[in-house]
């Protein structure tokens, strides 16, 4: 009894043990199975996307692409690239990704030996957008969101019912909280088109709630091709809802482009503002002034692309003093040869400047031939900052928006603050008594007349960035920043930034409804009645001699 007591404990032991080791063997095969990645793409399916007709070839990358997990196993999305590439041999019931002179098996990766009588994989057009979406797709579960970005972005024009599976799985994977409402807006797309009609009417009520103006074109097209009244309906008031939501996004976009090319017309008329404003000198010649700015850009950035290429960037900052000294240099000398001659003349001015104008264009042209130049972008002022789905703000525009208000700032201080500014305005309001009191008049006009051409410079300088720099730059400013400035008020800077903005935001509302051109005569027929009523502009010059 003795011994049998002592043999329980014996027995029990040895039961616990072996127990111990069945699981520690299930353990350690789990670990195997987990560390080892799943094998999604197999030998017969790489083969049946390489060969056959189109049909056969899709329904296996479906079949290959519901199948596989791309968080685990990237053999498929490397199969799909060397596809792309053209880097896909099949030979004896075989496919072989072929690079070089290096050759591996299409479903296992391994490096072999390529059989003699491989024949290239062929893919038509449409074969080769399945592959681009596949990619695209596999692109969701990328640990980088920018990619997985690009990849929702690529996947609204090419993905069907057949990425499914793969668009699913990124949903459930995805943290990102706007990306995760990309990818259901992207399912809702991809199931508006199914053939179930139920799918159907479940992604057109979700797509309601899309910012998307791809989903816009999406929602029409699908409405021309339903049949089943339900559905169509959903599609109509998702059309609606979208419609309305985009609208305050094209609302904005107007309102900014009118905001922007008002800063554009407000660089423009400052320099015209102190020379016809504040002078009383009709300058025909300020366009070129102007161009005159563009074109010491364009200099600039020659010099810094051959010189100082790795400061390329910074050479707008360089082309601002520049433009304006060159420029005020052509108007300085301008003034002292001819326009001197002609204060208090208004029609031989008129006709001496337009005459300048012809000889300044006509300079340019020989210089750097009757074409356009082409003046880069730095890095900086390249693209823009998206505000809403359809609205995106060029950083150039921004730009320019920023550097008309410093302008205006350093303009209004320098005509109020300085020396220059008091004798200016003395000269202005009563030229007699100025110069009675000391006040060399032949000086300030001079550098009158020089800091407008400046500021007509600095102007070229912007608008070098936004668009086309040839001899011909200020013959379409030249009206514009005229109707400015007498809708303004003659002399007054806070007159020609209500005109200008003014203008710009007009101008742009009446081309959305009637057309570029017809918008620039109703513009201009407003302005002469605005003049019959109030000639004096929005706001009158004060002064004795402002009659």
């Amino acid at each position: 009894m003795t011994g049998l007591r002592g043999a329980r404990p014996l027995a029990g032991g040895r039961i616990q043990g072996w127990l111990l080791s069945v699981l520690l063997a299930v353990l350690a095969l789990g670990l195997v199975l987990l560390a080892t990645p799943a094998q999604a793409l197999t030998p017969e399916q790489a083969l049946r996307i390489a060969e056959g007709d189109s049909e056969e070839r899709l329904a296996a990358l479906a079949e290959a692409v519901a199948a596989t997990d791309p968080a685990t196993d990237k053999t498929l999305g490397v199969y799909i690239e060397a596809l792309l590439a053209d880097e896909v041999k099949h030979v004896g019931g075989r496919a072989f990704i072929v690079q070089g002179e290096a050759v591996r098996d299409a479903a296992t990766g391994q490096p072999v030996a390529l059989p003699e009588g491989a024949e290239d994989v062929v893919n038509n057009n449409r074969l080769r957008r399945a592959f681009e979406a596949a990619r695209s797709a596999l692109q969701l579960f990328s640990a980088d969101t920018e990619e997985r970005s690009r990849a929702i972005t690529g996947l609204k024009e090419s993905a069907d019912e057949a990425m499914l599976p793969l668009i699913d799985k990124a949903l459930a994977a995805e943290r990102e909280p706007a990306l995760k409402e990309q990818i259901q807006q992207l399912r809702a797309s991809v199931l508006v088109s199914s053939n179930d009609p139920a799918r159907r009417l479940d992604a057109a009520r979700l797509l309601a709630e899309s910012p998307q103006p791809a989903t816009r074109a999406l929602l029409i097209e699908r409405l021309g091709t339903e049949d089943k009244a339900e559905v169509k309906a959903a599609l109509a008031a998702s059309l609606a809802a979208v419609e309305s939501r985009l609208a305050w996004g094209e609302r904005l976009g107007v309102l900014f482009t009118g905001i922007s090319l008002g800063s554009i017309l407000l660089l423009v008329a400052l320099g015209l503002a102190i020379t016809y404003g504040l002078m009383g000198v009709i300058n025909m010649a300020h366009g070129e002034l102007m161009m005159i700015g563009a074109y010491a850009t364009f200099v600039v950035q020659n010099l810094f692309r051959t010189y100082l290429p790795g400061l390329f960037d910074l050479y707008v900052l360089a082309a601002i003093p520049v433009s304006f000294l060159v420029a005020a240099l052509v108007g300085a000398l301008m003034e002292k040869s001819v326009i001197r001659w002609l204060y208090g003349r208004p029609l031989e001015t008129l006709l001496a400047t337009w005459g300048i104008s012809l000889i300044l264009m006509q300079t340019v042209r020989t210089i750097f031939g009757a074409q356009n130049v082409a003046v880069e972008n730095p890095s900086w002022l390249s693209g823009g900052v998206q505000v809403l789905p359809n609205l995106t703000l060029p950083y150039n525009r921004l730009f320019i928006l920023l550097f008309a208000a410093l302008v205006l700032v350093g303009v209004a201080l320098l005509i109020s603050r300085t020396r220059l500014g008091l004798f200016v305005r003395g000269v202005t309001q009563n030229r007699r008594m100025a110069s009675c009191v000391g006040v060399n008049t032949a000086r300030v006009d001079t550098y009158a007349f020089a800091l407008g051409a400046g500021i007509a410079g600095l102007a070229g300088c912007a608008l070098s960035q936004v668009g086309n720099v040839g001899p011909d730059l200020g013959q379409g400013y030249i009206v514009d920043s005229f109707m400015v400035v007498v809708l303004g008020g003659v002399g007054q800077l806070a007159g020609t930034v209500y005109a200008a903005m003014g203008l710009g935001v007009v101008n742009k509302l009446l081309e959305g409804w009637q057309g570029a051109v017809l918008a620039k005569i109703i513009v201009l027929v407003l302005i002469v009645l605005f003049i019959q009523k109030r000639p004096q502009g929005i706001f009158a010059l004060k002064g004795r001699s402002a009659d």
